[in-house]
């Protein structure tokens, strides 16, 4: 590889972004797609295959954004091509009851620890939106407490605090300023919001303290996805647990971006969690749109149709074609050595990048493990909340990090909120192509 900028030529996906900027706002459906995070505009991909993609210049990439974490198995696996195939020549929906839902909903039982029953929605935020509605319900109580920098989805009364904004105007965690997401959400909206910062125990009990017992629930990410990746310290999951049952407020363990990715089970399993709700998305459809939340049947049957139900409508819920890929998906993830590859594969990707960092003496972390990980351009030895990520963190940096390994064939989100995907599909191979393609860029970055 030379030292130069390599010859990737994107003509046809410029013309592409103009030509869709004509019918489509920003010429994309999701502003993380669009030139708000790629310059001078969006690669325009056109297929996949295992752990690859091709952009419509015929450029070739490795994929370690894997749709932000939903091709768990990674392009076109062959298993679940089949599965899609079989399922369409029958009929994709009927917005009926059909076995599929059935049989997806056993294997996702059988997997997740805590899910005595599971209700499918169509996205993520659809299962934290009625996750909320169900804790509320439970214990006729209307506040929740929602962390700084975690997302749960674009519903109105979790668009707090989403976003990276300039540490000054963060506030104090004692008394955190309330950034609302998005214009158009009413300032009523967040009256029943508790913010908290996150990854700090001694907040988390004052919090608790004086919050507690009017509280339906604690919504959280097991580990931080929303900026990144940032572990949980050492007991903070299981502290937050402990508070949370003293109260009578329900936990909500957020798995949307880490459900089936660390265990089989999510990160419940893998930190040993037992949480009253959770929900998942994104690699439980395994690239198909999917939301799920789970728990005690306790819980989960004021759905039942009664005067006092807790009202879940979906013409798409437990879509058929999504029904037979999940339950696809998750036969794969329960076989022999699926787990052990992705930690690995992680692991390696992650050790070899450190190595980088440390030889080319540039000052970066590459915080997480095997399935999931990020690189964060800082003096700091690591990130461990929001606020650390908007005081010490280098997102220009590392957006300019991420388009020269887009030079270089390794497709990736220039955007340091968001995280390294690693699939099943990945391989040896492909980790070695992205430390030679990092060497290269830290080389090349200014």
């Amino acid at each position: 590889m030379s030292e130069s900028t390599p010859n990737r030529p994107r003509t046809r996906s410029q013309q592409w972004f103009e030509r869709a900027q004509k019918s489509l706002i920003e010429g994309v459906n999701s502003p993380s797609r669009g030139a708000a995070v790629y310059s001078p505009g969006p690669i325009f991909l056109e297929r996949g295959h295992g752990s690859q993609v091709w952009d419509v210049d015929g450029n070739e990439y490795i994929d370690f954004m894997m749709s932000f974490g939903a091709l768990i198995h990674g392009h076109a696996h062959p298993k679940l091509v089949s599965a899609v195939s079989q399922a369409m020549s029958d009929g994709s929906h009927f917005a009926a009851a059909t076995p599929a839902e059935a049989e997806a909903s056993e294997r996702f039982c059988r997997m997740v620890p805590s899910a005595e029953v599971v209700r499918f929605a169509n996205t993520g935020s659809e299962a934290t939106m009625l996750a909320l509605r169900l804790a509320r319900a439970h214990t006729g109580r209307n506040k929740f407490l929602k962390f700084e920098g975690h997302y749960h989805g674009w519903y109105d009364p979790y668009l707090l605090n989403s976003h990276g904004h300039p540490a000054a105007e963060l506030g104090t965690p004692e008394n955190p300023a309330r950034i609302p997401d998005s214009k158009g959400i009413p300032s009523s909206t967040f009256e029943d919001v508790v913010l908290a910062p996150w990854n700090d125990v001694r907040s988390l009990e004052r919090i608790m303290r004086d919050h507690g017992d009017q509280l339906a629930a604690v919504i959280t990410e097991p580990i931080m996805a929303n900026m990144g990746c940032i572990l949980p310290r050492e007991g903070y999951l299981q502290r937050l647990r402990e508070l949370t049952r003293d109260h009578g407020t329900l936990l909500i363990l957020d798995e949307v971006v880490t459900g089936f990715r660390y265990a089989p089970g999510g990160c419940q399993e893998y930190y040993g969690i037992t949480p009253d709700l959770s929900t998942f998305g994104k690699a439980l459809g395994a690239g198909f749109p999917v939301g799920a939340v789970a728990g005690p049947r306790a819980i989960l049957d004021r759905i039942r149709w009664s005067a006092d139900m807790v009202l879940h409508y979906g013409t798409f819920n437990g879509h058929r074609l999504t029904m037979k890929v999940i339950a696809e998906n998750l036969d794969l993830l329960s076989g022999k050595g699926a787990y052990s590859k992705l930690h690995a594969t992680g692991d390696a990707a992650v050790a070899g990048l450190r190595d980088i960092f440390r030889k080319q003496g540039i000052k970066a972390v590459v915080q997480g493990f095997g399935p999931m990980f990020q690189i964060y351009f800082t003096e700091r030895d690591a990130i461990h909340d929001y606020r650390d990520y908007c005081t010490y963190v280098d997102a220009q940096r590392y957006s300019r990090f991420v388009h020269l390994l887009l030079d270089r064939g390794i497709y990736m989100t220039p955007s340091n909120g968001l995280h390294w995907i690693i699939s099943t599909a990945h391989t040896e191979a492909d980790v070695e192509t992205l430390l030679a393609a990092a060497d290269e860029a830290c080389r090349n970055l200014s």
